[in-house]
């Protein structure tokens, strides 16, 4: 007989999600969704097959592990950690896969919040005769799928903003020349965090002062750079820059205004950048407006790497809903620039949106992690 126990059910569970989150940054649009399936023959639960959304957003999870446990799926429990899905979009729905596959119970973590399942794929399982628990391992599942939920509810992306201040709390030197404020282990977490994003977003400014790449850079994962999106109101980007040279190989979403001139967008889309224009507003671009865009486009998750200027834009606007603080022992000195334009750092660590989550050392600096209540 299956062991249903809740110890049992939280520990599949947090399978589930170990192996979704092998698909981060790498199946938008849709959610990066783990599964297991699990049997129990009277010597105890065994795993008998083990699945993740694959890049692009399908196969789905579910199909992947009810594929790996073939016959042994009858009569078994299936962990999952987002409701299966009930409509047929790019793949037939995976609960006619786990029906037909003989799955006796499945334990879902979340109801997933998209109009066209928000709980039909839980009740059409049901129907069927399939046991449904829903709930087990749920805020590990919300913070796993914080991109799908934020664009189903909202409409735009889940916003991770990066940032990097030494003990003065400055993040660069006057006349926003870059400087080196943490050490290379922070460096290769920067890399891993593109690595799981959708996007990287940064501004004009950090584009012209910086010359940034904004790939992952990891040996072997040079496949895993996420598009880089760029806020541009007046088409300032160099032609020549390393964003735009990479393009054709990266790619690169620059946003701008509707009267941005044409001949500019002309020259970065012969280099392959894909030019996205809106309103603006007040003299600059509107935020929300323009993370409205890259969430119809199937953006779900997105790292914000930018200068002080735009880091505050978005702190101001509401707009950051996590925050991972990287913070070096060592200070800048008086040539150095607030991390936050017009803002004191205490904007965010004291911010009653935010609220810290834990803090651990990283080589010879600490990292410090905020997010919303």
């Amino acid at each position: 007989m299956m062991d249903s126990g809740r110890a049992a059910d939280e520990r599949f569970m947090a399978l589930a999600l170990m192996l979704g989150r092998r698909g981060l940054g790498r199946t938008w649009p849709n959610p990066a969704v783990g599964a297991v399936v699990v049997r129990d023959d009277g010597a105890g639960p065994v795993v008998v097959g083990r699945g993740w959304t694959q890049p692009g957003g399908r196969p789905h999870a579910e199909t992947q592990a009810l594929e790996r446990a073939g016959a042994a799926a009858r009569g078994a429990t299936l962990y999952v950690t987002l409701e299966p899905c009930s409509h047929r979009g790019g793949t037939p729905p995976c609960v006619d896969a786990i029906v037909d596959a003989g799955i006796a119970r499945v334990v879902s973590a979340l109801v997933d919040p998209n109009p066209q399942v928000a709980g039909a794929g839980h009740w059409r399982l049901a129907e069927q005769g399939v046991t449904v628990e829903v709930g087990v391992g749920a805020e590990a599942a919300r913070r796993a799928h914080a991109g799908h939920l934020r664009r189903m509810r909202d409409g735009r992306p889940h916003m991770v903003l990066k940032l990097a201040v030494s003990a003065d709390g400055k993040a660069g030197l006057s006349g926003r020349r870059p400087a080196a404020i943490t050490g290379e282990p922070v460096r290769a977490r920067v890399h891993q965090m593109r690595a799981m994003s959708d996007a990287v977003l940064t501004g004009i400014g950090t584009a012209l002062a910086d010359d940034p790449l904004l790939t992952c850079r990891l040996p072997g994962m040079a496949d895993r750079s996420p598009v880089r999106v760029g806020l541009d109101g007046k088409l300032r980007l160099p032609p020549d820059g390393r964003l735009v040279a990479s393009a054709s190989t990266t790619p690169l979403w620059v946003v701008t205004w509707e009267a941005a001139p044409q001949e500019c967008a002309q020259a970065l889309e012969a280099r392959g950048v894909q030019v996205l224009r809106i309103a603006s507003s007040g003299g600059g671009l509107d935020l929300i407006t323009a993370l409205r865009l890259l969430a119809e486009r199937g953006i779900t998750r997105t790292m914000i790497e930018a200068g002080p200027i735009l880091c505050a834009a978005f702190l101001r606007s509401d707009l950051v809903d996590e925050t991972v603080l990287f913070r070096s022992p060592n200070p800048v000195g008086a040539a150095g620039i607030d991390a936050l334009e017009g803002l004191t750092l205490q904007a965010l660590t004291q911010s009653p949106r935010l609220k810290s989550i834990g803090r651990e050392p990283i080589g010879n600096d600490t990292v410090e992690f905020f997010e919303r209540p």
